[in-house]
């Protein structure tokens, strides 16, 4: 077997290839994707910071993982503006991991979500992650960004307390003890960069408020001497210069743990990557491929982890900014990671004053952007009630229970919720009343149908069941119920199939098992307007032959001859 057979060759192939294959990379083009790059580095640096904070990891980790991550999407991903770096989705489930399992154990479950994202685009699985329900993905967005607004509460309000609960109920708790050490110099630095970014919203869309806000705070923190804790005081700074990469050993026993938090991870890049580049696509009319996208986020994983980073994925925020600044190609990714590099070599001395508070604040305002509370009050109110319900429990799961357990519950109620979309458009309905009209009307050729064939119709000698949509067990259950609902047994029973594009082996099981059950009640069993698909596995099973070629018919008019002449032989 070839090895283009086995995997999607197409997704070894980068967007950064256009620049050498097409051609048409300017100097122009490269001058757009430095500026676009500048900016999207300003905006990435307090955010990677802030979210390794949450996440339970050191600000420099943040760092190294934009700069490592951010470098390997853009240079080897599916998506022309793709920004890559540590995110809201993965900081409750990175949090989880280090608590139980410390850092080596988050090592190795992003060796294996990288290994996983690699293999999910090398077998073409791209296509197939976007179709995971609205509601299961807004359920569990919305409960991060719960979770990541209530990690934030002690450090907003410069509260007191020696180990925060992972748990968060038993977080907030800590909270309402911890009241009376509220720091009040804290509270109003945090409150002061929340206000600067809700105001730069409405006033001024253009200017980063983060950035500003953060800039403002922590000069006036600086000139006024405040004693609020920084990441001086907490972390002991930020290095000046760049982790050297590290093989970590990863024991059998250590992977075999971490699995499950592992494919939570993987399937969270992945939506989110894929999200963020379908958000892209529709910011510029681009088109993204997919399992490449998946591939690079492997990569990037891996690479991440190697250089002392945390596990990232595509972040839409930065993203978005990247587009709106102008870039060109994937070269503004690129460029955004040189000058992440630039900061920690140049800057980092003077980025260790930032006060926590200040960061805390950012993540409260990103994490009501995730939770998007509106938007799941109206989900809630106008869905159908089925998605309504997946939504809710996926939320509650989150919060209350696990991140890795909502995600995979999350999935599992998609798969039935695919599946009872699929029987209700399908199904299987009695024509006989339809085909009598479209008779009488002539709808149907009636120089082949005699007046027998419509007296049989009439006196219910003939029976025909319509069915429609994929014939899989949903619609092989519905099935074994016809016999039991005819009162009278009919001389034959006609299956119409034009409307089934494809059946599966438990079709074929219940029509194997139908057509015993017709010839222990001597009816004879006519498929008519059979499709390819089912045809071609009916053969294969052999089902065919023992039906009986001459009771395959190509037309329904054709069939009610056949019954009329046939029924009763089998």
């Amino acid at each position: 077997m070839r090895f283009s057979s086995l995997v999607n060759i197409s997704a070894l192939v980068p967007r950064t290839a256009e620049l050498f294959v097409k051609g048409g990379y300017s100097w122009v083009s490269f001058g757009k994707d430095c500026l676009a790059g500048l900016m999207v580095g300003v905006v990435a640096m307090p955010l990677a910071m802030a979210f390794s904070i949450s996440a339970g990891g050191t600000p420099a980790q943040g760092l190294y993982t934009s700069i490592i991550a951010g470098f390997c999407v853009s240079a080897f991903g599916g998506s022309r503006f793709q920004i890559a770096g540590p995110t809201g989705a993965f900081v409750v489930i990175i949090f989880g991991v280090i608590e139980r399992r410390g850092m080596e154990g988050l090592v190795a479950a992003s060796m294996l979500a990288g290994l996983m994202l690699i293999a999910m685009g090398l077998c073409g699985f791209g296509k197939f992650i976007k179709y995971i329900p609205y509601p299961v993905t807004t359920g569990f967005t919305a409960g991060i960004g719960v979770l990541i607004f209530s990690q934030q509460v002690k450090d907003f309000f410069g509260m007191t307390i020696e180990k925060s609960s992972p748990e968060f109920f038993e977080e907030w708790l800590q909270y309402i003890k911890a009241l009376p050490t509220v720091d009040f110099a804290t509270f109003a630095v945090g409150l002061g960069v929340a206000a600067i970014i809700v105001l730069s919203r409405v006033f001024a869309p253009h200017v980063p408020g983060a950035v500003v806000g953060i800039l403002t705070l922590t000069i006036v923190c600086a000139v006024f001497k405040l004693p609020v804790e920084t990441i001086q005081t907490r972390f002991g700074g930020i290095p000046s210069s760049m982790a050297l990469p590290r093989l970590p050993l990863i024991t059998w026993e250590v992977a075999r743990d971490v699995f499950p938090d592992a494919f939570t991870l993987a399937l969270l890049a992945a939506i989110e990557s894929l999200l963020s580049a379908v958000v892209a696509d529709g910011m510029t009319g681009d088109r993204h491929n997919s399992n490449t996208e998946l591939v690079a986020q492997g990569i990037g994983n891996i690479a991440s982890v190697l250089f002392n980073g945390i596990p990232a994925t595509g972040a839409i925020a930065r993203t978005a900014t990247n587009i709106k600044s102008g870039a060109a190609s994937p070269v503004s990714g690129i460029v955004h990671s040189a000058v992440l590099v630039l900061f920690v070599l140049f800057l980092a001395p003077a980025a260790s004053a930032i006060p926590l508070a200040c960061l805390s604040a950012t993540l409260m305002i990103v994490s009501w952007d995730m939770s998007n509370i509106p938007r799941v009050i109206r989900i809630i109110k106008t869905a159908p009630k089925s998605d309504a319900s997946v939504l809710i429990a996926t939320f509650i799961l989150t919060i209350a229970v696990d991140l890795t357990f909502a995600v995979e519950v999350g999935v599992i109620l998609a798969i039935f919720l695919f599946l009872r979309r699929m029987i209700e458009v399908g199904g299987i309905k009695s024509a006989n009343n339809d085909l009598i009209m479209n008779l009488a009307y002539g709808d149907i050729d009636n120089r082949n149908v005699d007046v027998g064939s419509i007296r049989a119709l009439h006196q219910n000698d003939i029976e025909v069941y319509e069915i429609t949509g994929p014939f899989f067990f949903g619609v092989a259950d519905m099935l074994q119920n016809i016999l039991r609902h005819v009162s009278e047994s009919p001389k034959a029973i006609i299956l119409r199939m034009k409307d089934v594009p494809a059946i599966d082996s438990t079709g074929v099981t219940a029509l194997e098992s139908f057509l015993a059950q017709c010839r222990r009640r001597k009816i004879t069993l006519i498929l008519a307007e059979i499709k390819d698909q089912p045809k071609s596995a009916l053969e294969k099973t052999g089902f065919i032959a023992d039906v009986g070629e001459e009771n395959i018919i190509p037309s329904l008019d054709e069939a009610v001859v056949q019954a009329g002449k046939r029924g009763g032989t089998q």
